[in-house]
């Protein structure tokens, strides 16, 4: 009985030592894999999160690229603006300054020409701006009865610059003629006296030598305007001298 009781218990205890090996590498075999199955887990959340972060960092990135590929070219196209501006600009001056400059030149040659106008007209009359014609150099370019007024002229004081009036108003009142007679009036001779027979002052002859009448004829000028030219200027006003 206690040989019999020692077998089975033995062989129990062997079974029950058995299966709880069994259950326990079981247990460990299962602990095992839920251990390598958690650890897997974690480096599979683990990897998802790096990429995840990879993936945002790239965005953010890619974002940043963009944005300052836009400000960027938004620079160069204000730049290239402005740089377009600033030519048109100085073309702009460039061709304001031309057109100043040929204003200038264009104002300067009319001032040249007007005074060279004005001391040609100077050169032609007394001062008192009374057009005379062009002033002679001597007596040698006159003829006649004007050649013998040129003479005349300077023996009584007045200028070569008085001939060009005194030849003007004796043209017009008898062109020079000394036997001139105004039919109306009466006047006579050169300087057209009325009455004529005033010139006989200046000498007897007086009705048909132009010395006479010229001699007459300038000093009455002379008391009575001054020059040939200033009575020039009053027979030009009224018609007469």
């Amino acid at each position: 009985m206690s040989r019999i009781w020692s077998r089975f218990g033995f062989r129990t205890v062997a079974v029950l030592v058995l299966t709880l090996g069994m259950t326990a590498g079981v247990y460990a075999g299962v602990t095992r894999e839920a251990s390598t199955d958690r650890t897997a887990s974690v480096s599979a959340y683990t990897e998802y999160e790096d990429r995840s972060a990879l993936a945002e960092e790239w965005e953010r990135a890619s974002r940043n690229a963009r944005r300052e590929a836009r400000q960027q070219h938004a620079q160069a196209s204000a730049e290239n603006e402005a740089r377009q501006k600033a030519d048109a600009a100085v073309t702009e001056l460039a061709e304001l300054v031309a057109a100043a400059d040929a204003a200038a030149a264009e104002r300067q040659r009319q001032e040249e020409e007007q005074q060279a106008q004005e001391e040609q007209e100077t050169e032609e009359s007394d001062g008192s701006g009374v057009e005379v014609g062009p002033i002679p150099e001597s007596c040698s370019g006159y003829s006649g009865n004007r050649a013998i007024g040129c003479t005349l002229l300077l023996e009584h004081g007045f200028g070569l610059d008085q001939m060009p009036c005194l030849d003007n108003l004796w043209t017009r009142e008898s062109n020079w003629n000394e036997r001139a007679q105004n039919p109306s009036s009466g006047a006579y001779g050169i300087p057209q006296a009325l009455p004529g027979n005033k010139m006989a002052s200046a000498g007897d002859d007086w009705r048909t030598n132009p010395a006479t009448q010229i001699t007459w004829g300038l000093g009455y000028i002379r008391d009575r305007y001054g020059t040939p030219c200033a009575a020039w200027q009053h027979s030009q006003e009224t018609g007469w001298y």
